[in-house]
């Protein structure tokens, strides 16, 4: 029951323009010291996948330098490990692919070379914890030909205005809702999870590639519910998808409740990259309060119901309030922060008041200075 891992690094980057403008949507920091790829990458560790293709696209040099040999995760190996899969590969054209079935096609190489039997594809737009090898099994069980991952959701708790949707009979996909907007009140939202024979994969991606098709949930999974058994595996347990800069902000919110903290990091099998930072320093003046604080942070002023990332400092009579303060951001004495996403390197000199809300939370970029 070998399996290997394809992650697509960058195909929804489109969900949150403001957060890759330098980056890849795999790199986001997420949760004080984790990126959003080493959810789906740490999912594939736990569930035995030691042979994992990343592709690739466009600002990926953070992903990579992140990556880097796979050390982190136990896949730096001989034989297979973590391999990074650039935009352009194995097809004629020089252009970037603008799709997941594109995408793959620019693979194929590494497709035929890998030996496993069957492949796990997933992207990197979701925070969550799943075993693949018991989708795998129910895969295998039900004689499926392909197994797409769902979770049931309240239309109001997912905000977004549309998603790609199923609708199921005994376990059967018998209708795919393409980015439609949500009308139940419990929607079967797809979360980009694929498990299928990898002899199936090649076939897919050939016949693709002679007939010019270039959607895979269109012209694949849609096009052939009838003539493929194409089964559905309900993921019960946490999910956070990130779809846009508010959903980012949510998850990360969502963080600080204990049970859903507890859940995706209790175990401590999310690994990350390993930095030698010092503990974080706390000040006589500092208050924190129900807040995740990563490690090598300089605190002084309070910090309530916020995620502050690696290297901050908060300076004396600062108040930082339901926000998100990424790494090496300098905060100067006596401002207030409330709903603010601050991106790396980013220093706020003194007495500045900055407030957006819980339904609107206010960006800076990285390296701004105000």
């Amino acid at each position: 029951m070998r399996a290997v891992g394809i992650i697509f690094s960058n195909i929804h980057d489109h969900n949150v323009p403001e957060l890759v403008r330098v980056r890849t949507l795999g790199s986001i920091p997420f949760g004080g010291r984790y990126r959003l790829i080493d959810f789906p990458l740490s999912n594939m560790v736990n569930s035995g996948i030691d042979t994992v293709g990343i592709i690739t696209k466009s600002n990926y040099q953070s992903l990579m330098d992140h990556v880097g040999s796979g050390k982190d995760w136990d896949l730096a190996r001989k034989d297979g490990g973590v391999i990074i899969l650039p935009p352009y590969g194995d097809t004629e054209s020089s252009s970037l692919y603008t799709s997941r079935l594109e995408a793959l096609k620019g693979i194929t190489s590494f497709l035929f070379r890998a030996d496993e039997e069957y492949v796990v594809m997933t992207d990197c737009d979701a925070v969550c914890r799943i075993n693949f090898s018991e989708v795998i099994e129910q895969h295998i069980r039900n004689h499926a030909d392909i197994t797409l991952v769902y979770k049931k959701l309240h239309k109001d708790e997912y905000k977004e205005k549309s998603a790609t949707t199923f609708d199921i009979k005994d376990g059967r996909i018998i209708n795919v809702n393409y980015k439609e907007k949500l009308h139940e009140e419990i929607c079967n939202v797809f979360t980009n999870v694929f498990v299928m024979k990898k002899s199936l994969l090649q076939s897919i991606v050939m016949d693709s590639i002679s007939h010019n098709k270039r959607y895979f949930m269109g012209d694949v999974i849609a096009a052939n519910l009838d003539s493929m058994k194409i089964m559905a595996y309900e993921h019960k347990g946490f999910y956070a998808g990130i779809t846009s800069l508010q959903a980012y902000y949510d998850s990360n919110m969502k963080m600080l409740d204990h049970d859903i903290r507890n859940e995706i990091f209790g175990d401590r099998s999310v690994f990350t990259k390993i930095r030698d930072s010092a503990p974080t320093k706390y000040g006589n003046s500092a208050i924190v309060k129900n807040s995740m604080i990563a490690d090598g942070c300089v605190i002084e002023g309070e910090v309530e119901n916020s995620i502050i990332f690696r290297n901050v400092k908060v300076a004396r009579g600062t108040v930082v309030k339901n926000s998100i303060i990424m790494q090496n951001t300098v905060l100067g004495e006596n401002c207030t922060l409330n709903c603010i996403i601050t991106d790396k390197n980013v220093v706020i000199t003194d007495k500045k008041v900055l407030s957006g809300s819980e339904n609107h939370p206010f960006y800076i970029g990285k390296g701004i200075m105000i």
